[in-house]
């Protein structure tokens, strides 16, 4: 169960990224940022006696609303500009907490006293569905198709009327929402941890390499990526140990240079190649 929830999680915070990464070709490095945020808003709040569910309520909102601070500015920036400029804010911010916070966010002793699995497991496979049907509709919306465009070539989908900044801000503002959403789950199932830790780069580099992995820009991409990738990542992490992670850098750089459109776009093509060769098979010669 602990496991089926870290893969959730991460199909959640993948899912997140793929809303502006995967669907509007924003490359956000700076993903971390709104997770930490909603980590330890979550925290801080629910350690301190606030319900749940307005801690998780508070924790998505000050992300969404950092989301739209940072989107602002940022999203008149182009290419690697806009993803060090997002880099850059969620470093700032993991220095921060680690100056301000050096103390490891632990569960009160009532809350650890109580603590148990599933309701853990439940919200995150809750947040795990939210953020798929969200996807979902960015992909078949009308809103979707215009991100869409921007991402295949901005000046192109501008010549056609369709506003760029006006599509990838409130995207950027939902996939921060969302990422702090996970980071709020996170705080609720963890028992202990830095609070730079919620900010680690991580946070970003993961979800990443799980949207790549499954398939960018796809609804599915982040479920198969985030299964192949902890399934991979625990069972090297036992054999290997961190030399896994040389592992995983040369795995990312072998599919985005062989397979730009990850593991669902290679079994779409190996499908459509099988229906393919059954009808040549089944069809009479002329």
């Amino acid at each position: 169960m602990s496991w089926a929830l870290l893969v959730l999680l991460y199909i959640a915070l993948a899912q997140s990224w793929n809303i502006l990464g995967g669907f509007g070709g924003q490359v956000n490095l700076g993903h971390a940022a709104f997770f930490g945020l909603g980590t330890m808003t979550v925290r801080l709040l629910w350690a301190r006696g606030t319900p749940l569910e307005a801690a998780l309520a508070a924790g998505t909102i000050l992300a969404a609303l950092t989301g739209l601070l940072i989107g602002a500015p940022a999203l008149r920036l182009r290419g690697p500009y806009f993803a060090i400029a997002t880099l850059a804010v969620a470093e700032i911010l993991r220095i921060t907490a680690a100056n301000v916070l050096p103390d490891i966010a632990a569960l009160p002793p009532r809350a650890l006293a109580a603590y148990t699995l599933a309701p853990r497991y439940y919200l995150a496979l809750g947040l795990a569905a939210l953020t798929t049907a969200v996807a979902a509709w960015v992909a078949r919306s009308r809103f979707g198709r215009g991100l869409i465009a921007v991402r295949e070539d901005e000046d192109v989908a501008e010549s056609i009327g369709v506003n760029a900044y006006g599509h990838t801000l409130p995207a950027f503002v939902l996939s921060a929402a969302l990422a702090g959403a996970a980071g709020g789950v996170f705080a609720y199932y963890h028992v202990g941890f830095y609070p730079s830790f919620a900010f680690s780069p991580l946070w970003t580099f993961d979800p990443l390499l799980i949207v790549y992995l499954g398939g960018v820009g796809t609804v599915s991409g982040p479920i198969v990526g985030a299964v192949v990738y902890l399934t991979l990542r625990e069972a090297l992490a036992l054999r290997l140990g961190d030399l896994h992670l040389l592992i995983f850098g040369v795995l990312f750089i072998a599919i985005v240079l062989a397979l730009p459109g990850g593991i669902v776009q290679m079994l779409h093509d190996i499908l459509g190649r099988a229906r393919t060769a059954a009808t040549a098979e089944v069809t009479p010669a002329s």
